[in-house]
């Protein structure tokens, strides 16, 4: 039994994502867990007091959040629904990042999926604010990325990112193979050529990644670095069909770098697929 954790804020970009896991995982029992938080703006006063307007208005927005997930499950009833499949709502007023991180370890949640929210022209970034703070804060459960209007597709062609300066453990790894077994997919490894060779330890950490791999489909894929690595990877997606995209968030790791861009350069790696963030 899988434990998917769903946030959501309502939006078309958090159905999207909401639907795209119930797709994923359409063959396989699951309790997912539909999360939304409540925060009324008033909590962020430094001239908050308990008055009895603010526990009105405390009151309403409970309401709308307790509402809005009774409609989502019905959403999800209408168009989506599995024998398989359990649903929990949770309403909580908390602070997203901290509600998510207690679930994490009080529902043993295995997977979180969250969605982009897409922006144009220079207002555009690699993914939302939210999901940002998701990935930062949480570091012991995979996150999966679902940009705002992708249509679902089964995920048969995987890449996964890697510089090969970091070991690999099957801990590391396993919701990657285990999302690659369960769908018979392939796993496509992207290395970014830096450098004419691989040093001794880049090399024990490729033999490693390969052994612990081994009883999957894979391949790996030697880049050239002809720009940003932003560009490269953009590049590589694209030309050779990738269905998801998996990264490890080490701590000064490359999806760090991503975060960190200044917007303009995350336009160029705005990513039309699912993002897979392995916790290290």
């Amino acid at each position: 039994m899988k434990n998917i954790l769903l946030p959501t804020d309502f939006s078309p970009n958090a159905w999207n994502a909401t639907r795209y896991a119930i797709e994923l995982y359409r063959k396989k029992p699951c309790t997912f867990y539909l999360l939304n938080t409540y925060t009324p703006a008033i909590v962020h006063s430094r001239f908050m007091a308990a008055t009895a307007s603010g526990g009105v208005m405390d009151d309403n927005v409970k309401a709308l959040s307790e509402n809005g997930l009774k409609e989502t499950l019905e959403q999800i009833e209408a168009e989506c629904k599995y024998d398989q499949h359990n649903f929990e709502i949770i309403s909580s007023f908390s602070l997203l990042t901290e509600e998510i991180k207690e679930l994490i370890e009080t529902a043993n949640i295995d997977l979180i999926v969250t969605g982009t929210k897409g922006a144009s022209g220079f207002e555009e970034v690699f993914m939302g604010s939210n999901t940002v703070r998701i990935i930062k804060a949480v570091r012991k459960c995979p996150v999966l990325v679902i940009p705002e209007k992708y249509d679902y597709r089964k995920p048969l062609r995987i890449a996964f990112a890697t510089d090969f300066k970091r070991n690999f453990s099957l801990d590391i790894l396993k919701p990657l193979a285990s999302l690659a077994k369960n769908l018979g997919a392939a796993i496509h490894i992207i290395h970014i050529n830096e450098s004419e060779v691989l040093d001794k330890y880049q090399q024990t950490n490729k033999d490693m990644l390969i052994d612990l791999l081994q009883p999957l489909e894979h391949q790996i894929h030697w880049m050239p670095y002809f720009s940003g690595k932003s560009d490269v990877m953009q590049y590589f997606l694209k030309e050779f069909d990738m269905d998801m995209l998996a990264l490890v968030h080490y701590k000064h790791g490359f999806l760090e770098e991503l975060i960190r861009e200044p917007v303009v350069k995350r336009v160029a790696f705005h990513t039309q697929m699912p993002l897979l963030v392995l916790p290290e």
